[in-house]
């Protein structure tokens, strides 16, 4: 991996770990989300002036397939404000971020493709679980269901396979554009057309959620009057962060180092909310941590 490539996602993982922590700061709601999430739209719009002539040549059932990606980008970004509103960031963040390559695994073992999972990575998916058994507790022997069963971790996991969905999704969407006939799409272009109208089909889901709402369109209000700035910056944060992750893709001989670099977000993440946020600092949830990023690692690298 080069110099380039080690610069920018570890630019990425900061920006991902402090979108992260500006929303949670907002106590988020969806609509929140919806304007965020609008805003970084907006400034990718440039990319239709680039591609216009090649939307036309988007294949049907990927449309479907971008509805279905954006509905669960919609169900992530919702259940992860309500994590956020409900608990810890240092616990909400790294449960939410690590726990859909687990369930990202089963579904492929599932499909009849557990032969293209190594040794490596299911250790590393067995020290996910390990440490996100530990992100509640306040001490070693503090076992028990309860830790387990709150808003904050359920709505993390709800986030997790919100998080889930939209890859498995994308996953087939994106090899279809790039295999249709005569290769209109390179994987970059076909990357960045597709992350534009996954972003506006997500916002068009949140919309009709927070329209059915009487309580969430006065939130809008209020946000769009008092909180844009924060909007604004976690918009654009969202939507920079995985473009640097595109552009690093240039810089490295294998992509998978980049999946397993990307996990740096991980410990930045908990540690802004135990160090600004003032949230708990409990061994178990600093093992647990740890213990996650070098099991993400260790998938990305397997």
């Amino acid at each position: 991996m080069s110099l380039t490539a080690v610069v920018l996602l570890v630019i990425s993982a900061f920006t991902h770990a402090g979108w992260n922590f500006l929303g949670k700061r907002q106590n988020p709601t969806i609509s929140f989300f919806l304007l965020a999430n609008t805003i970084g739209v907006v400034c990718l719009l440039p990319v239709l002036l680039v591609y216009w002539d090649r939307v036309p040549l988007v294949l049907q059932t990927v449309w479907m397939l971008l509805l279905m990606s954006g509905f669960f980008l919609a169900v992530y970004m919702t259940a992860l404000a309500g994590a956020y509103r409900t608990g810890d960031m240092s616990v909400a963040y790294p449960l939410a971020r690590s726990s859909p390559v687990i369930v990202v695994t089963i579904f492929t073992i599932f499909l009849g493709k557990g032969h293209e999972v190594g040794g490596i990575c299911i250790f590393g998916i067995i020290l996910v679980v390990v440490g996100c058994f530990m992100l509640p507790m306040k001490e070693f022997r503090d076992f028990h269901i309860k830790n387990y069963l709150n808003l904050c971790c359920m709505l993390a996991l709800l986030a997790a396979i919100g998080t889930s969905g939209y890859t498995i999704v994308d996953d087939e969407a994106l090899r279809r554009l790039r295999e249709i006939p005569g290769s209109p799409f390179s994987p970059v272009d076909a990357t960045l057309i597709y992350f534009l109208f996954e972003g506006i089909s997500a916002s068009l889901w949140m919309e009709m959620i927070v329209l059915l709402s009487s309580q969430e369109r006065k939130k809008l209000v209020e946000i769009i009057r008092s909180s844009k700035i924060p909007a604004v910056l976690t918009g654009i944060g969202i939507y920079l962060t995985y473009a640097l992750v595109l552009l690093s893709m240039n810089f490295v001989r294998n992509v998978s180092y980049v999946a397993a670099f990307r996990q740096l977000s991980i410990p930045l993440g908990a540690t802004l909310g135990m160090v600004l946020l003032k949230e708990p600092c409990y061994i178990p949830k600093i093992v647990g941590v740890t213990i996650i990023f070098t099991g993400l690692v260790l998938v990305g690298i397997g």
